[in-house]
């Protein structure tokens, strides 16, 4: 069975018991920078998790109502052929091959206030 491997932020989660239902590989803390403009956290926790590809639907949509509602984040991952970006109340399920779907993704997450290079999606990759 596939695996998907993505980043979650801690900090980006109101409801952070979706973590248990992700395998975590590593763990890395980054102190927030003016550039990331997320001014009401000190630090990023950024997880590396590993999600089976039977799970990867109910993962995204649990995270999609545990993201923070208040403030705009994203948590995505992706396998061979499929990228998943996931936003508050909304999921993208992205060909990888498919610059117009990046494209879309994309334009909702700036549309967010999320700065453009944080969103920096493209085929591929």
């Amino acid at each position: 069975m596939g695996k998907f491997i993505g980043v979650i932020i801690e900090e980006s989660l109101e409801d952070k018991s979706v973590l248990k239902n992700v395998k975590i590989i590593s763990t890395e803390v980054e102190k927030v920078t003016e550039e990331d403009k997320t001014p009401w956290v000190e630090q990023w926790t950024l997880h590396t998790v590993e999600i089976l590809e039977g799970q990867v639907d109910k993962t995204a949509f649990e995270l999609s109502k545990a993201l923070d509602s208040e403030h705009d984040w994203y948590a995505d991952f992706k396998n061979e052929l499929n990228h998943y970006v996931i936003f508050y109340d909304k999921i993208f399920c992205i060909d990888r091959k498919s610059k117009e779907q990046y494209d879309e993704a994309k334009k909702y997450g700036i549309s967010l206030g999320i700065p453009e290079y944080q969103v920096d999606f493209f085929p591929g990759l």
